[in-house]
């Protein structure tokens, strides 16, 4: 699930929920409730925690289990 994933990225980069809040630009509690899976996620934050990990909005979706970031054309 989506919010488990966000999670597992944070955690394995050592971030904090503010840290990763912050380049968000909301509260750490909204992005807490995110990553609990508490409130949906608009697609301004999907993509932003994309870019931020470096990886797809697909990944991030469990569309893939590939975490390579998508090929630009």
């Amino acid at each position: 699930m989506l919010y488990k994933r966000i999670r597992n990225l944070r955690e394995d980069n050592d971030l904090s929920q503010q840290q990763v809040a912050s380049y968000l630009h909301i509260s750490q509690r909204t992005y807490s409730y995110y990553e609990n899976g508490e409130h949906n996620m608009p697609l301004s934050i999907l993509v932003g925690l994309a870019d931020f990990y470096n990886t797809s909005t697909d990944y991030l979706l469990e569309r893939t289990n590939d975490p390579a970031p998508p090929r630009k054309r």
